[in-house]
């Protein structure tokens, strides 16, 4: 969701590392014609929903009002941040992620296809006042039901993400997707701490989608930024840049998982 166009109506396309693939692919986000692509901090939205189902241990998760993923992540409860989260609930829904090969080997055509979506379902009420948050019925819950392949990973993959740090990194979304990175890379690293090249095939740039920086050296730099911030959150983070400043070495979190408590916003 990162490095997409906020108007524009398929998305843009990046490569991702995929083991299973023998072929380079690419991964294009595309939404209906008359929804933008997710971006900035619709990110929290997927977030919280899986925090709900791992509570609930239920694929379809229920609650009382949207405003409360405001007050989760600790933000403002006011007009304009409430009609943001109602226009992402809508972004994220309509969003759909295709994988595909990008290239053919010579004289040889290949087709590897495949597509994810967040949620298969969803029944929300907004009310145009967010004050007043009263629902249409009596008995009326919010309902949203994961898509079959996201319960899936949350079940299979669960990692210890701070909800405080993503609270803080709410308006920093490059800042929280490193820290998301990070959090799973450290998590499931088992034995020799793992060697990341920062600005390569299937290095960290094409992990986060970070197409934007056209020279490796912003890149870089950048992610020197984003590890002291994520640093002053999580003291304990087993990541460091290597002494020539090519790769990132993460070590295993196993011993300091990323749970803490932080009570300071981060943006940028």
């Amino acid at each position: 969701m990162g490095q997409t166009n906020r108007n524009s109506k398929i998305g843009c396309a990046t490569r991702v590392e995929s083991k299973k693939a023998k072929y380079p692919r690419t991964l294009l986000l595309k939404v209906h014609y008359e929804t933008s692509v997710p971006y900035g901090q619709d990110r929290v939205i997927p977030i919280w929903v899986a925090t709900l189902t791992v509570l609930q241990k239920n694929r379809a998760v229920r609650f009382g009002s949207a405003a409360q993923i405001l007050e989760f992540f600790r933000l403002p409860k006011d007009g304009p941040h409430y009609r943001r989260m109602v226009q992402g609930f809508q972004r994220v829904f309509a969003a759909t992620v295709f994988f595909g090969t990008e290239q053919q080997p010579d004289r040889t055509a290949v087709i590897d296809l495949a597509r994810f979506q967040f949620f298969d379902r969803m029944q929300l009420w907004f009310n145009s006042t967010e004050e007043h948050q009263t629902p249409p019925g009596e008995n009326f819950e919010n309902e949203i039901v994961l898509s079959e392949a996201f319960y899936r990973e949350i079940n299979e993959h669960r990692i210890p993400v701070e909800r405080e740090v993503v609270a803080a990194l709410a308006h920093a979304p490059g800042v929280l997707d490193f820290y998301m990175w990070l959090v799973w890379k450290s998590w499931t690293v088992n034995g020799r701490p793992a060697v990341v090249p920062l600005v390569a095939e299937h290095g960290l740039s094409e992990q986060l989608g970070s197409a934007e920086y056209c020279e490796a050296r912003f890149f870089r730099r950048k992610v020197r930024i984003w590890l002291q911030q994520v640093n002053a959150l999580w003291p304990e983070c087993p990541a460091s840049i290597s002494a020539t400043g090519s790769t990132i070495i993460v070590q295993s979190s196993r011993q300091s998982p990323a749970i803490r408590a932080v009570a300071k916003a981060v943006n940028t």
